[in-house]
């Protein structure tokens, strides 16, 4: 092995290794049992980001677990065509290199230059996705545009719409201005915004008998002044004594002299405001409602493009056209951005004496998450899937197990989503994306099937009648949501879909629940059955993963400059270059200046470059069950000299057993005491990490993991092996290498599914010495627990050992004795078998710990007064210092220290008390000098101790 690891050298070249030898593949034993995992598809409009690099980890520590397990795996690997982000990123790049927007194109041109971009930059992904050495089955790679996937989502929708499940309406939707499309209100970003109260009065009808105080008018308050051109009734609270008498009476609309109906309906607060409601039914979703229980009009008033429309389209509350309201928008206001229409209807209401007041005020606006523009609710003709009519089936899923969700938390965020769910708007006025299968003829009767030719067939439609294809595409969730089952061949029974569906584990983001793991369980269960009819589910278990944060606890956005490519902390990256990065295309360019100064901060050198592998063991270590993940850039570096301490201990291995021929073996009593308790340690840890690694403790797995390997192997047994290679008998340190071998090879199979690179770089040593003849580790049987080797005394008293070399090496260093002084060690009230243990390795404890001496005496000796005493698991352990140190000098460097710390004391002391300091000091701070105190103190109790013994040996002296 290189003396040096470097993890550049070995990952790329490995990775094809594995790829181009199918280790990625099912083995298609059906006797086996079968474990699958979907990869939730990323978007190909860009590099893989934190979130992705981490879930896929995940990931592919469960499948490399349960191949090397003998399970038939597969991993299945494909992307998104992200319909809105998509496009704009194309429509974007058309603009900026041709001048050109979509509409410039006919729609087969402008998707034509998709595709073309789609093959350009999915390579981006597909590359990044083996850069973290996922080991997926390339071969079975999908996109969800992809011919057979095109035909699962027709299959769908023509099943859904067969079935009265799919259904076309007018409703109020979210639109955005900007795409001119329909987006899902799970797509709008809530964002609050300094804006106007306009509080106008609404001239009212007089009825004499009704209006007793001879009220005038009627006083509304609103932020959107804009949307009276559509108001269709003022609402009162039935219970406000004011004005419920005015309930059945009208009122003129300003500016537009419609005249409106006064309602009344408790959506009115009497309490809010100024106890009267405009209500705008095509333009508010609680208008929306209001309009349906008293049925009236709805009038649209915008455009697509987010502008006054010349004519109002007038619908009654079913939404079918009506005569009830003229149509033609006054001149003054045609074709006005939103913005100038508000400003233009303000002022003209002003003019005619209606503006009663304006209050300034903060108002919680929708945006678009996707252009960032607001949104606007928009009356408009889409195409819904009753998801209230599937919901019951993916609800009985959960609560009767056949799915888990882990945490089991999120079952309940899951439940209450289901328990309130609303039909689901399938259709977006975008041309990228899955065409809705309808055609219409010229009388706008809907057919549904897979082509034109087939419709005709089926319905007899002769060819002298023009059929039309809808011109809308199903939202990006529909086809993701048949992701399970249609990349394994469904609607056709194929064999892949019979051996590996339902899967068994989803690893996703509880921000993606209602989105997609939701849709999925529900058109699952809708869409695929079992040999009984029985609805089988997309997967038995879901694990909901944290969300990636920075070292502030900040969501990581390209806007705030904190995102981290995971490829720039694999193969590291100049403080220019990432400054470059985050700074590049910026939505806000005021931004950069801060975003600057931030980078510097945080990466003044750039980032170092750490490898595939300790990125891995990080993301591993930090799975813990909480909601956030703060990323620590500290643990990343310290899993790097994990990987690092890693190498350099197999190294020693390998050097030193070089021409060893390997036999396997079992424990036995005449084995070395060190060898029994490496096994027995490696034993516990293979039960430990493997219930770890079933219960989805990933964070627990790499801690069981990294202790064993830094501090059991490494610090403890090698040590140990050292010396008994040095100076133990042949026998002895011939079968020691048979044990160090086995642990080693054993320990990196353990490692395996969290750090694939390094451990299989040095198995690929380590078998040539074992004569193995497989070519991957990948592939070997996983270590399992073997419930017979355990020995409790032998546990016992290694801990007992340990705490004996520990408090001697505590001595050297406490009272500056040199490492190569010899020592005298003597021991009273040992048991027999810890007198055989010390005999047996007495060769050994003497070397690692620089004794002249190892006694055992009886319990009448009396030790030295001057010498260090300490009880271990009953045992007394005492170290004469009488020959090793100068009772003098070394009093008095005890002094001199004792002298220093009480300063220090009496420093710290005298800040915490200081009142200022504990009202103004952040807390974190106040904190750490508590602990300071703390330590000083315990510092100071163990030279004063000491010096008591100095002093009382002085006497005696």
């Amino acid at each position: 092995m290189e003396k040096t690891y470097n993890p550049r050298d070995i990952e790329e070249p490995l990775y094809n290794f594995w790829e181009k030898n199918g280790y990625f593949k099912p083995n298609n034993d059906v006797t086996k049992p079968s474990f699958c995992i979907m990869m939730p598809p990323p978007n190909i409009t860009g590099n893989l980001h934190m979130g992705h690099a981490f879930q896929q980890t995940i990931m592919d520590i469960l499948i490399r677990y349960h191949r090397m397990q003998g399970e038939n795996t597969l991993w299945q690997v494909g992307t998104d065509h992200a319909g809105i982000a998509t496009q704009i990123l194309v429509e974007r790049q058309i603009y900026l290199e041709e001048h050109k927007t979509k509409k410039d194109y006919k729609r087969d041109e402008f998707i034509q230059k998709i595709w073309s971009w789609k093959n350009k930059y999915n390579l981006i992904v597909t590359n990044q996705i083996r850069r973290l050495g996922n080991s997926v089955d390339w071969d079975r790679e999908k996109f969800t545009l992809d011919p057979d996937i095109c035909k699962s989502v027709k299959e769908a929708f023509i099943i859904f719409y067969k079935n009265n499940l799919i259904y076309q309406k007018k409703r109020l939707v979210h639109w955005d201005s900007e795409l001119e499309t329909v987006i899902s209100d799970l797509e709008v970003e809530h964002r609050p915004i300094k804006s106007k109260k306009w509080f106008i009065r609404y001239p009212i009808i007089c009825d004499h008998e009704k209006n007793n105080n001879q009220v005038k008018y009627l006083i509304v308050s609103t932020t959107r002044p804009e949307t009276l051109l559509g108001d269709t009734a003022i609402a009162v609270n039935p219970k406000d004594k004011n004005y419920n008498k005015l309930i059945g009476q009208f009122a003129i609309c300003p500016l537009v002299d419609r005249i409106i109906p006064i309602i009344g309906d408790k959506y009115a607060d009497i309490e809010k405001g100024t106890g009267c409601v405009k209500i705008t039914p095509a333009h508010d979703f609680n208008d929306y409602k209001v309009g349906l229980t008293h049925r009236l009009p709805m009038i649209n008033i915008f455009t697509f493009s987010g502008k006054i429309k010349i004519n109002f389209d007038v619908y009654d509350y079913e939404g079918n056209k009506s005569n009830i309201y003229n149509s033609l928008v006054p001149t003054k206001f045609q074709n006005l951005d939103i913005l100038s229409a508000r400003i233009k209807i303000v002022n003209e209401i002003k003019k005619i004496g209606l503006l009663d007041k304006v209050e300034e005020c903060e108002v919680i606006t929708p945006h678009s998450d996707r252009s960032g523009v607001i949104i606007q609710p928009m009356l408009t003709n889409q195409w819904y899937l009753k998801t209230s009519k599937l919901a019951n089936l993916a609800i009985s899923a959960v609560k009767d197990k056949r799915i888990n969700f882990i945490p089991s938390q999120y079952e309940t965020m899951y439940l209450s989503w289901m328990n309130n769910i609303e039909d689901w708007c399938i259709s977006r006025q975008l041309w990228w994306g899955h065409r809705i299968p309808v055609w219409y003829d010229n009388q706008k009767n809907i057919y549904v099937g897979y082509d034109e030719e087939r419709i005709r067939k089926e319905y007899n439609i002769p060819n002298d009648v023009i059929l039309t294809q809808e011109q809308d595409v199903l939202d990006t969730w529909f086809s993701s949501g048949l992701w399970t089952f249609s990349t394994l061949g469904w609607p056709k029974k194929t064999a892949f879909l019979k051996v590996f569906h339902s899967t068994n584990v989803l690893v996703s983001g509880f921000d993606i629940i209602f989105f997609w793991i939701a849709r999925m369980i529900m058109l699952t269960m809708s869409l695929v059955k079992d040999k009984s009819g029985v609805s089988q589910v997309p997967f038995k278990n879901v694990y909901i993963t944290g969300l990636i944060r920075d070292e502030e606890g900040q969501k990581m956005s390209k806007s705030k400059g904190n995102v981290i490519d995971p490829l720039d902390m694999i193969d590291g990256i100049s403080l220019a270059e990432l400054i470059k990065k985050r700074t590049n295309n910026l939505l806000q360019p005021k931004l950069l200046k801060e975003i600057k100064e931030r980078t510097i901060k945080q990466f003044p050198n750039g980032i170092s470059p750490t490898g595939t592998d300790a990125l891995r063991f990080t993301f591993c270590a930090l799975a813990s069950n909480t909601r956030d993940i703060k990323w620590d850039m500290g643990r990343l570096k310290g899993y790097r000299n994990f990987c690092n301490k890693l190498w350099n201990a197999s190294r020693f291995v390998l050097m030193n057993t070089k021409n060893h021929h390997f036999f396997d073996f079992s424990i036995n009593s005449n084995m070395l005491f060190i060898n029994k308790w490496i096994l027995i340690e490696f034993n516990n840890t293979v039960k430990l990490y493997r219930d770890a690694l079933d219960s989805y403790r990933f964070d627990i797995s790499a801690n069981i993991l990294y202790d064993f390997t830094w501090n059991t192997f490494c610090d403890w047994y090698l040590e140990f092996v050292k010396l008994i290679i040095k100076f133990g008998s042949f026998q002895d340190s011939y079968f020691t290498k048979n044990v160090l071998i086995y642990i080693l090879e054993n320990l990196l199979k353990l490692l395996h599914p969290i750090i694939p690179f390094i451990t299989e770089t040095i198995w690929q040593r380590v078998k040539k010495i074992k004569n193995i003849k497989e070519k991957t580790i990948m592939l070997q049987s996983f270590p399992e627990y073997n419930d017979s080797l355990y020995d409790e005394a032998v546990l016992f008293y290694m801990s007992w050992i340990k705490k004996i070399i520990i408090f001697i090496r505590n001595i050297r260093s406490e009272m500056n004795i040199n490492s190569k002084k010899c020592l005298s060690l003597f021991l009273k009230n040992v048991s027999l078998d810890q007198k055989k243990i010390i005999q047996e390795n007495f060769l050994f404890f003497k070397n690692m710990l620089y004794l002249d001496k190892i006694q055992i005496v009886s319990k009448e000796y009396k030790e030295p007064l001057l010498s260090i005493k300490k009880i271990i698991d009953k045992v007394e352990v005492f170290i004469p210092l009488t020959k090793v140190i100068d009772k003098r000098t070394e009093l008095k460097r005890l002094n001199k220290e004792i002298k220093h710390i009480k300063l220090q004391i009496l420093f710290v002391k005298e800040k915490i008390l200081n009142k200022n300091f504990l009202r103004y000091a952040p807390q974190h701070i106040v904190q750490k000098e508590k602990e300071k105190l703390k330590n000083l103190n315990s510092i100071y109790l163990k030279l004063f101790d000491q010096i008591k013994i100095f002093n009382h040996s002085l006497d005696e002296y």
